[in-house]
């Protein structure tokens, strides 16, 4: 297996925008100063489940965890597996350390920044999954080339997941599904949507918990749409 040139994230659109916000509690200060050193992904080398854990299994990723609910709750269901997330805000990485402190997650890696940097330091082929769940939507149109559901960040994530691995994708935003659902087709020939009828991408499958962000999304009144894709 090898490093993936195409996707190059130098060469890709900053895909996120603010890093921080409010202060930070105190035990969230905490663990961003003593646990987040040891759970942090390396500055450089291959980001590997051998390297992070000491130890092969299943790899999954995370692009943008928000406050690490979904993160957390798949890495408890699944302890056997390996987890790494990467989410540029900061005060969303302090949410995480303080799930993974409270269930003493010791399958979860985290990295504080973009996301593609890391991804594609990932062999080739080695993801189990990869999860992109209510991405920044950038709705103006001239906004839509940073967006994560284009094709630069889709060709990266489809050669970093192993055949039969999955993609999966949720939204509240109207226009990033449009738009989201044209990247996808063209796509085709890497992904094979994992849907049988309105129903699978209606409801929110099984294994896929609800976070704070669909739950506001709900509040609101949006609907919320849930994407599967398996890797051909």
């Amino acid at each position: 297996m090898t490093a993936h040139k195409s996707g190059d994230p130098t060469t890709l659109n900053r895909l996120y925008g603010r890093s921080k916000g409010k202060a930070l509690r105190d035990r969230q200060l905490q663990l961003v100063e003593t646990l987040l050193p040891r759970l942090a992904i390396p500055d450089d080398g291959p980001v590997t489940a051998q390297a992070l854990f000491g130890s092969d299994g299943p790899l999954h990723f995370e692009i943008g965890f928000g406050a690490g609910e979904h993160l957390a709750y798949r890495a408890d269901l699944l302890p056997d597996h390996r987890f790494i997330g990467a989410e540029p805000f900061l005060n969303g990485v302090a949410a995480a350390l303080v799930h993974v402190e409270d269930g003493a997650l010791a399958n979860v890696r985290l990295h504080h920044g973009d996301a593609l940097e890391v991804l594609a330091r990932i062999p080739d082929g080695t993801l189990s999954f990869a999860y992109l769940l209510h991405p920044d939507p950038w709705p103006k149109a001239r906004h839509a080339k940073r967006r994560m559901m284009n094709d630069g960040p889709l060709d990266l994530i489809a050669a970093k997941l192993r055949p039969g691995g999955e993609f999966r994708f949720g939204t509240d935003h109207p226009v990033y599904l449009r738009h989201a659902l044209m990247v996808m087709r063209r796509h085709w020939h890497q992904f094979e949507w994992l849907a049988d009828g309105p129903q699978s991408f209606q409801q929110r499958p099984g294994g896929w918990c609800e976070t704070r962000y669909e739950a506001k999304a709900r509040r609101l009144g949006h609907e919320v749409w849930y994407f599967r894709y398996r890797r051909k």
